[in-house]
């Protein structure tokens, strides 16, 4: 997930070229609402919806039992596989169920 450096402050500000702002002020009177109000309206629904569709995975019932099938009865790890296992680094704090510090592989 992307990180974005946030401020403590609950004000953001904009530069906004003229004619993009009068369009904003002319949908503005169409809801009888302020600026801010609209535009934080919409920008929470917009960021709502990419982060909707960047986190949302939706599959047939097909795939769902094909991810289901092998996450149950996963295949053998092949050559790739096992060569980066094997050169991930070694966390000190992570440790197996049976107190070693780096599984088999």
């Amino acid at each position: 997930m992307p990180r974005v450096a946030v401020q403590d402050s609950s004000r953001v500000s904009l530069r906004i070229r003229p004619e993009d702002k009068a369009l904003l002020v002319r949908a503005v009177s169409y809801t009888h609402t302020d600026l801010t109000a609209f535009v934080l309206q919409n920008a929470v629904q917009a960021a709502k919806a990419v982060i909707a569709e960047a986190e949302h995975v939706a599959l047939s019932e097909r795939d769902s039992l094909r991810v289901l099938s092998a996450l149950e009865d996963p295949p053998p790890a092949n050559a790739k596989l096992l060569a980066a296992a094997r050169a991930l680094p070694i966390l000190p704090h992570l440790h197996l169920a049976d107190g070693s510090a780096q599984a088999q592989v």
